[in-house]
């Protein structure tokens, strides 16, 4: 099966650029797909300087659903929102101000990539923080995710009015134009020591787990088609986690979360969208707040999978229940709410 793989660099227009983001990748798209991907054949996507969020979303999204191995390419800067003061990738509209509604929160990457089988994955980063984002670093891990292989840094600031240049992903761009694609361990150390005479300041390299995760048993049963069991496995330790922990809790709603993409992933939209909206009425029920990111992402895939129903009972039913959820948790997709009420509107006159 073929490789895929994501070039993403993006960075803000104007006088909040921190890096130069977008000048990596001709040198990225010289190297020959398969040398990108590691793979004999590939899927290459690149994203330019994107706009949306939600743009970029849906690319990742298709990106992650592609059986093969993935190996996704992020070249930018982040930023953090000022509510909630998440790590955001900055794109090209993105200002101080704007965070929370024009850049992509990194916990969506994380999402995507979350029922990946577990080394199937890869990332190469070469990031770069503004001065809050950078303290925020010293705190805080950046997380892509359990079973994600992750390699790449993380930058200070510049200096003032400075616009750094991705050195970096360069280094690893003009490696692999020599035709060949070292393990990426070695490939970072390689671009470590290119870059040597600089700061290279937060270094990432990180393998993922072993394959006695039991997402990684999850994930095996998807890929070879047996989604009972995997449903099977996810229920047992949503069981434990619930007798351990309580319904409400965490972990109990993780594998909740997990067992609703298992739906998805099993074309089951009608169990997938009753999950999700349990999951988002659970942890509202349990005081998180409407703009809490886990809040929010169970709502849009509620939303999402609403979508793909096809008959109209079960989407007036569900329909209800959303609109209801939509009213407290409006998301960051503008207009979300009005969606569904037209939607349902609609549904009213059919039989």
């Amino acid at each position: 099966m073929p490789a895929t793989v994501l070039l993403l660099a993006a960075s803000p227009v104007g006088r909040g650029c921190l890096v130069d983001a977008a000048s990596v990748l001709p040198v990225l798209a010289a190297v020959e797909p398969a040398v990108l991907s590691g793979a004999d054949t590939a899927n290459v996507v690149e994203l330019a300087d994107p706009l949306e969020p939600q743009a970029v979303l849906t690319r990742l999204r298709a990106a992650a659903a592609a059986s093969g191995p993935l190996t996704v390419f992020v070249t930018g800067q982040l930023q953090l929102d000022r509510k909630q003061r998440l790590p955001h990738l900055a794109l090209a509209r993105t200002t101080p101000a704007t965070v929370r509604y024009t850049a992509l929160p990194w916990h969506w990457l994380r999402e995507e990539l979350r029922l990946r089988p577990p080394g199937a994955t890869s990332l190469v980063l070469d990031l770069h923080a503004d001065a809050e984002t950078w303290q925020w670093l010293r705190a805080n891990p950046l997380d892509v995710g359990r079973g994600n292989a992750v390699y790449g840094r993380v930058a200070p600031p510049p200096g003032r009015r400075a616009v750094a240049s991705p050195t970096y992903m360069k280094a690893v761009a003009t490696i692999l134009r020599s035709g060949r694609r070292p393990p990426l361990e070695e490939l970072h150390q390689q671009a470590l020591l290119r870059i040597a005479d600089e700061a290279p300041g937060l270094v990432l390299a990180a393998h993922g787990p072993a394959q006695d995760d039991p997402h990684a048993a999850i994930s095996a049963a998807v890929q070879a088609g047996r989604h009972a069991d995997a449903e099977a496995l996810a229920a047992h330790h949503e069981q434990a986690a619930v007798r351990a922990h309580g319904p409400g809790s965490d972990p109990a709603l993780h594998w909740s979360e997990v067992r609703a993409d298992l739906a998805m992933l099993a074309g089951d939209p009608v169990r997938s969208c009753r999950t999700w909206l349990s999951i988002a009425a659970a942890r509202l029920a349990a005081g998180q707040p409407a703009d809490a990111p886990a809040v929010e992402a169970a709502v849009d895939r509620a939303h999402h999978q609403w979508g793909q129903l096809q008959e109209p009972a079960d989407a007036r039913e569900l329909g209800a229940h959303l609109a209801d959820l939509r009213s407290r948790v409006p998301g960051r997709r503008e207009g979300a709410l009005d969606h569904v009420r037209r939607q349902l509107s609609q549904l009213q006159t059919q039989g």
